[in-house]
């Protein structure tokens, strides 16, 4: 994406050219990697939170408010599967501009992030510890 704006933005300012398929397929990309992101979030369990008053509660009250939380996430990566796919497959009949291709090729991601979604919920509610980078959080504490 980095590389597509980059040669847009000097074949632009340089040669008066512009590629005409470069911003659409940057807008593709952005809306792919934002899906993507929120599914390593979920991953990476840095979904909002808000520990103030959980500290100061029994653990058992937070072990039921995780699968509460747990059961909530599952049911939004259902939903993002669910209407994700009607909405994909309500759009394929249409087509983006500049390259033709079917509009679904850019919701086609909501689906695809819901099952990673319910999939990475799922293993944290079965207690698998899904986080990769915990090294990454202790480095900017220090």
């Amino acid at each position: 994406m980095t590389i597509i704006v980059t040669v847009q933005v000097i074949t632009r300012k340089a040669f008066n050219f512009v590629f005409f398929w470069s911003e659409e397929i940057t807008l593709l990309l952005l809306i792919w990697f934002s899906f993507l992101g929120i599914a390593i979030g979920f991953r990476e369990k840095l979904h909002l939170a808000m520990d103030a008053l959980a500290k100061r509660l029994p653990a058992r009250f937070n072990k039921a408010l995780d699968y509460i939380i747990g059961t909530a996430t599952l049911l939004f990566g259902g939903y993002l599967i669910l209407y994700g796919w009607e909405f994909t497959v309500l759009m394929h009949n249409n087509t983006m501009t500049a390259t033709d291709w079917p509009s679904s090729v850019m919701y086609v991601i909501m689906p695809i992030t819901g099952v990673m979604i319910c999939v990475y919920t799922i293993l944290q509610l079965l207690g698998v510890d899904t986080v990769r980078h915990r090294h990454l959080d202790e480095e900017v504490q220090e």
